[in-house]
């Protein structure tokens, strides 16, 4: 069956710097993808990408995004403007900088409808309450003449939700929802994206730096390192089996161990993409590197049905530039 959105082989750029290389992945409809990676790793910028949002003096330079059979890239930006929201909705990672301090909750979400002619003036304001109460905040019929100001953390994701949600879109892309939230709100926020998904038949990609996010919440994984996606395939294949070392170094870096334990860490800091290592960009963290990694950006090897890594430890027989084959 055709994926719902397929993004192939894109590359963004910010003037001579790459921050999307060659990256590519597909939301198959009903399922969450999980793209997951330290900040600064290119996710977020992947997102906007998707919707056409990147900044200047940012530029989608080449590949193909292709939602619902479309190329995204080809449409003319009248169109692209009916596809924010009726087709892909966007939760924005900082509510605060997302929502208009001065118009008041309910009319946020009655923008949405009204624009994409889903409802009259009159009745976008009862189905601005309906969408409230569907994200589970209390009182919506009061809460819908609030300010943004006047609602906490936890409530104002719960309003972005609200409005992503407003014109039933097939696909709804999460940017780190859960971030600057308490443990608790956390929890509550992902048991409401569950439910959401569930209740509106949605596919949901949902963009984060919590492995622990991923593992509760989303079907296949895609993780991102310094511009390219590294390993991608289902969750448990993944978390049973990793295969590439960052991948490895994340999953070994979940608390949850024994009490009292040193929690393990990746040495170093994700590269400057403007100044990125000739070969791997890992490499100069990677515990396992050979020879080969400094030299070459490494392929994607498949290892199972929908299970890929770019890591030269993956190549059958290659030596590690001592004359040694690479050890597993």
């Amino acid at each position: 069956m055709e994926p719902l959105l397929s993004v192939q082989n894109l590359r963004t750029v910010f003037g001579p710097v790459v921050a999307v290389d060659d990256v590519s992945f597909e939301v198959r409809k009903g399922e969450t993808l999980g793209l997951v990676g330290e900040s600064g790793s290119g996710k977020s910028v992947t997102a906007f990408s998707i919707i056409r949002l990147v900044q200047e003096p940012g530029a989608i330079t080449a590949g193909r995004i292709l939602f619902q059979g479309r190329d995204l890239l080809s449409l003319p930006e009248r169109e692209m403007r009916q596809v924010r929201g009726a087709g892909i909705g966007f939760v924005f990672q900082e509510p605060m900088a997302a929502l208009n301090p001065v118009m008041r909750v309910g009319a946020h979400i009655a923008e949405a409808l009204t624009v994409h002619g889903l409802a009259s003036r009159s009745a976008a304001r009862q189905q601005a309450i309906e969408l409230l109460r569907a994200v589970k905040i209390t009182d919506p019929d009061k809460r819908i003449d609030d300010y943004p100001h006047q609602l906490s953390g936890g409530m104002r994701q719960r309003v972005m939700m609200a409005i992503a949600l407003a014109c039933k879109p097939p696909l709804v892309i999460a940017d780190e929802p859960t971030t600057a939230l308490d443990v608790t709100v956390q929890a509550q926020i992902l048991e409401l994206l569950r439910d959401m998904k569930r209740e509106f038949d949605l596919s949901l990609l949902l963009i984060t730096h919590d492995l622990g996010v991923i593992a509760e919440t989303a079907d296949r994984v895609a993780v991102m390192y310094a511009g390219r996606i590294v390993e991608q395939g289902p969750v448990r294949q993944i978390f049973r089996n990793p295969q590439h070392p960052y991948t490895r170094g994340l999953l070994a870096s979940i608390p949850g161990g024994a009490v009292g334990s040193r929690l393990q860490a990746i040495e170093g800091t994700v590269p400057n993409l403007a100044h990125l290592p000739k070969g791997c960009a890992f490499e100069p963290r990677c515990g396992e590197r050979i020879g080969m990694c400094a030299e070459a950006v490494p392929a994607e090897f498949m290892l199972d049905a929908g299970h890929g890594a770019r890591c030269h430890l993956l190549t059958p027989d290659k030596p590690d530039g001592t004359g040694q084959k690479a050890e597993r």
